[in-house]
């Protein structure tokens, strides 16, 4: 194993704090996992890192008895920073596979939690599943 340039704090909070921060909607449809304040020592920086990850509920007009959640897609953003620290979130999405087509793989569209919502623009991209997130935010600390 390398050398660890990271010290972590972990924090137990009550998240209903943090509804005042994200924009309706959005923890409708994810769970906070957990709240990190990371100190990079080697830059002596900290950061924090919010974990999300989308609830285990297929939207829209699909019948739920006909698709299986299959694993995530996971991407590490920045987001807008918090008493002076940079913030990033790690979003864990759902991938649905539909039973009788194991090609078949659609996830849950939140355009309309990201419109008008004050989000990054690549946060905004990527919950609108647009293809213009291009992961530019993705650290090595994964």
């Amino acid at each position: 194993m390398g050398n660890n340039i990271f010290g972590v704090k972990i924090y137990k909070l009550d998240t209903q704090y943090l509804t005042h921060i994200f924009p309706k909607g959005l923890l409708e449809h994810f769970t906070i996992t957990a709240f990190l304040e990371l100190d990079n020592l080697e830059e002596k920086t900290t950061f924090y890192e919010i974990q999300l990850e989308e609830n285990n509920h297929i939207l829209g007009d699909y019948d739920s008895s006909l698709y299986e959640s299959k694993g995530f897609t996971e991407v590490v953003l920045q987001d807008f920073p918090i008493r002076g620290k940079a913030v990033f979130l790690r979003i864990r999405r759902r991938r649905w596979r539909l039973k009788t087509d194991k090609n078949s793989i659609i996830r849950n569209d939140f355009s309309f939690v990201a419109v008008g919502s004050g989000f990054t623009q690549e946060l905004s991209d990527f919950l609108k599943d647009s293809g213009r997130y291009t992961g530019r935010y993705d650290h090595e600390y994964k």
